[in-house]
């Protein structure tokens, strides 16, 4: 290959892209802000863990990983919901008994840039990037003891998450439409504990969720018998950040919503004072590519909040549907990059949005009892039409349909459920041969839309 690749950022995207780069035979070096999460003392530090699903395994299996992976990932079947009375439920995710799988981010990232650095990658660490001059792809960088350098590049990506020194340097130029948005609400990393003998105190093949409506706590299982809780809450007003100032504000809190959860919590009080509180943030930028020389890749290119378990998944599949493009126009990046940038922009726009959706649904609609009803006809469909029925959440998931094509058809199957379920008992009726004659004529009329879809494999 004649062009040597430089990538902004040794996060999860960064050091895959490398992987999958380096493989095809490119010259790769990595520039990164941070020390090595390896060695640093940064690296024992708790990270959020990730909901691996089919894109992201995917892209794994392209790198070789998937199997090592595997071993880490711990499989959710589905959600478990705490309510505030003490209740509980549980709703599966697949109608086929399919998993999200928890895995944690840290170890993932660490074994994804000894991987690209076993493969003849570099990584330089402790190399902040402060612009970029995108027309003459020359790199900017500030180092600890604060002496800057410069990086002539030739083909480059930003893979340097959210706030991605190669987007804001495409904000500067003519025709870049930018955007970001902050939700007003703010999230805290807790800890749920092990038993004495090293076990879940939950099950631990589910994300457990308690919705609260304006609030939610969530918490995912890692392989120490810990769980990984993330508090979401307003910054401002009542049940909010602002308003816990103190042990005892918390405390109180807690005792108050969460009342399952505090037993198994003996670190609550210091893992709330000691951990940062985060903003969750969506951008949107276009292009996302420049000429032949750069391009941005997962979050410097679609950021999105992480209440689908995509934002990890829509980056690794950045990077497979790059690599695809790579294999189809070999060393014609001019075409490659337009390619990747047409294809992967109307899903990063679209997961954006089922990102901000599934809050919703996540942080009060889960308690819904007619929410509920309506997740167990989701499944009954698919048993019964498998060839014309998946539910936008199994697309999302367990499928590599193209975002934008699931974003479609979400109006289309709230007008179907909504006609299932107007007035009557699904499945008191399911039994009726003239409801299942009505049923298969809703049926029919909402597969002829969904055939007119593009289902294209993104992966």
């Amino acid at each position: 290959m004649g062009r040597s690749v430089t990538i902004l950022g040794a996060g999860l995207v960064g050091s895959l892209l490398a992987v999958i780069l380096r493989n095809k035979g490119y010259e790769v070096t990595i520039y990164e802000r941070r020390p090595d999460m390896r060695t640093a003392a940064i690296g024992a530090s708790r990270s959020i863990n990730l909901a691996m699903s089919h894109r992201g395994w995917k892209a794994l299996e392209l790198a070789g990983l998937k199997d090592e992976v595997e071993e880490l990932a711990i499989p959710m079947l589905g959600r478990f919901l705490h309510q505030k009375d003490g209740t509980t439920a549980f709703q599966n995710y697949s109608k086929n008994r399919e998993a999200i799988y928890s895995v944690s981010r840290g170890d993932l990232n660490k074994r994804l840039m000894s991987l690209a650095e076993k493969q003849g990658a570099r990584i330089m660490f402790d190399h902040r990037c402060t612009r970029v001059d995108v027309a003459e792809n020359k790199l900017h960088f500030q180092l600890p003891d604060g002496i800057e350098t410069q990086v002539q590049a030739d083909l480059l990506f930003g893979a340097d998450g959210a706030f991605s020194a190669l987007r804001a340097s495409y904000s500067h130029m003519d025709r870049v439409n930018v955007s970001q948005s902050y939700l007003e609400y703010g999230y805290k990393e807790l800890t749920i504990m092990p038993s004495r003998n090293g076990k879940w105190m939950m099950d631990k093949n589910a994300l457990h969720i308690w919705p609260r409506g304006r609030f939610m706590m969530i918490a995912l299982p890692n392989t120490d018998g810990t769980f990984t809780c993330t508090l979401f809450m307003p910054f401002e007003g009542e049940n909010s950040f602002e308003k816990l100032t103190t042990r005892e504000e918390v405390a109180a809190f807690f005792n108050a919503q969460f009342a399952d959860a505090v037993p198994l919590m003996p670190t609550l009080l210091d893992d709330f004072f000691n951990n940062p509180l985060s903003s969750l943030i969506t951008t949107h930028i276009f292009p996302w590519h420049f000429k032949d020389k750069s391009a941005l890749i997962g979050d410097a290119a679609h950021a999105i909040v992480p209440f689908y378990g995509q934002g990890m998944n829509a980056g690794f599949e950045d990077c497979t549907r790059l690599s695809m493009l790579v294999e189809e126009h070999k060393d014609n990046w001019e075409v490659i990059l337009r390619e990747y940038e047409h294809s992967r922009k109307p899903n990063g726009d679209a997961v954006a949005q089922l990102a901000l959706n599934n809050f919703t649904e996540m942080r009060d609609k889960v308690a819904d009892a007619a929410f509920l009803q309506r997740k167990k006809i989701e499944k009954e469909l698919g048993n019964r039409y498998p060839d014309k029925f998946i539910s936008v959440y199994e697309m999302v998931s367990f499928s590599h349909t193209p975002y934008s094509t699931a974003m479609q058809c979400i109006g289309y199957q709230d007008a179907l459920l909504e006609k299932i379920m107007d007035g009557r008992d699904f499945f008191n009726e399911i039994g009726n041969a003239d409801f299942i004659t009505e049923l298969d004529g809703w049926m029919s009329d909402y597969h002829a839309f969904v055939k007119q879809l593009d289902f294209g494999n993104e992966g």
